[in-house]
């Protein structure tokens, strides 16, 4: 962009028009005069590529569409590329030869950006330009810029994340009506909160692409996706959201990330959390994250993590950004990962054997003497000290019963080893139920 041409509006092309493309266009026709304002020019979205024509023409009159996404990324005429298409695959090709044309991208697509984000933010520093992504992360919430320039005088110690409403819902719906995460997710569905296939989201998989990013955010680390350890929510038994309620807790899926001494840690699972805790009583579809900084202490952002309109909120705050920097030399904008690009350090995610934390154990065990004796002996020689625990009275006429344990603080290779021996137990009647817990105090 000329610097000589400051009131000339930005021209955008946006790839994809779907849910979040709609939205930007609607959000930016109705605050018109209040975006010029902040961002000192007209920004218009000039061309839009999708497979789907007839849909990409209902956006308005004076825009050029056409359904081939390179012919968007070759033009001239265009400022800004908006990539909304998702994936790893064509997306990626795009990106790159939008930067190699030297213009400034903004992307929702944070599995692109966990996966491939390294190789995109050095294309970006080589040719000078932008790569922006606050929609790739909790949606309308502007939790990136918040770690990367509001919280940039703390070193930042963890973040924890309810960072994937479809989830969220399913395990509201679970603890509120005791319905089996079978019965949830078909609700989930039937309401348009989770897609015909929900893997990604339901395995954890979405989250762990957007704490991969925030952890690099936090840490001035590369993306270490294929690091971080995932687990989703698939397996979570209505049992063991009643038993954490009775014990004061709530289960959430949490993407989480820590620094600690010998690395760091990177990790997506079912949690037990505090039900005092602001963040465990986030419910339904929304997101929130909780940030933890040594001068700040801790921060909560809350808000809509998807959505037309929210997300589309983050893409044109973006535009803003890119409008009001883009003739400003490169070497001082902000970092694409909140550290100057030779100062990232390639600091290492721990396996999950070296994590530390506190867990929630629940055994199936036969109901007679010394069982007890026998399983806090085992977890005892694993230096593991127990924090609290509930014994259900066996049913009438039931022979076995369950026992529900919750741990202090240790290391998950203290536990694999002691669950090891304890289902070797012949008292023992199931596989151990193991879930993770955080304080996040």
């Amino acid at each position: 962009m000329n610097p000589n041409e400051t009131h000339k509006p930005i021209n955008v092309g946006l790839l994809g028009i779907g849910t979040v493309g709609g939205g930007a266009f609607t959000v930016l026709a109705r605050n018109a005069a209040e975006i010029t304002r902040r961002a000192g020019r007209p920004i218009r979205i000039t061309h839009v590529a999708d497979k789907n024509l007839d849909l990409a023409r209902k956006v308005g009159a004076g825009v050029t569409v056409t359904d081939d996404a390179f012919a968007v990324v070759d033009d001239p005429a265009v400022d800004i590329v908006v990539e909304l298409i998702g994936g790893y695959g064509v997306a990626k090709e795009l990106v790159l030869r939008a930067i190699a044309n030297g213009k400034h991208v903004v992307t929702a697509n944070k599995a692109l950006l966990a996966v491939h984000g390294n190789e995109i933010f050095a294309a970006a520093q080589a040719k000078g330009v932008m790569v922006a992504f606050e929609a790739a992360v909790a949606g309308g919430i502007p939790i990136v810029k918040a770690v990367r320039e509001g919280l940039t005088a703390n070193r930042i110690e963890w973040i924890a994340g309810i960072i994937n409403g479809t989830t969220n819902f399913i395990l509201s719906e679970m603890r509120d009506k005791g319905l089996s995460f079978a019965a949830a997710l078909a609700d989930a569905q039937r309401l348009g909160y989770a897609e015909a296939d929900p893997a990604w989201d339901i395995d954890g998989v979405d989250a762990a692409h957007k704490i991969t990013i925030l952890s690099a955010l936090a840490f001035g680390i590369p993306m270490q996706f294929e690091r971080a350890h995932i687990e989703g929510i698939s397996q979570l038994e209505a049992d063991d959201i009643r038993y954490a309620e009775q014990l004061g807790y709530r289960i959430k899926l949490l993407g989480i990330t820590r620094r600690r001494p010998e690395g760091v840690e990177l990790r997506v699972h079912p949690t037990l959390i505090p039900a005092k805790r602001l963040i465990a009583n986030v419910e339904g579809v929304m997101n929130a994250v909780l940030v933890q900084g040594d001068a700040v202490g801790a921060t909560l952002y809350y808000g809509r993590g998807a959505g037309a309109e929210p997300t589309a909120s983050a893409v044109i705050a973006d535009l803003v950004d890119i409008t009001r920097m883009a003739t400003s030399d490169p070497e001082n904008r902000v970092p694409h990962l909140a550290f100057q690009p030779d100062a990232v350090e390639d600091t290492k995610v721990l396996p999950l054997a070296e994590v530390e934390t506190s867990y929630y154990l629940r055994l199936r065990v036969e109901d007679k003497p010394g069982v007890l004796a026998d399983i806090t002996r085992i977890l005892a020689d694993q230096q593991i000290s127990i924090d609290a625990m509930i014994q259900r009275e066996p049913d009438e006429g039931e022979s076995q019963t369950d026992i529900i344990m919750l741990t202090h603080i240790t290391r998950e290779r203290n536990i694999d080893a002691a669950i090891t021996k304890i289902e070797a137990l012949p008292v023992v009647k199931k596989k151990v139920i193991r879930l993770r817990m955080e304080a996040l105090g």
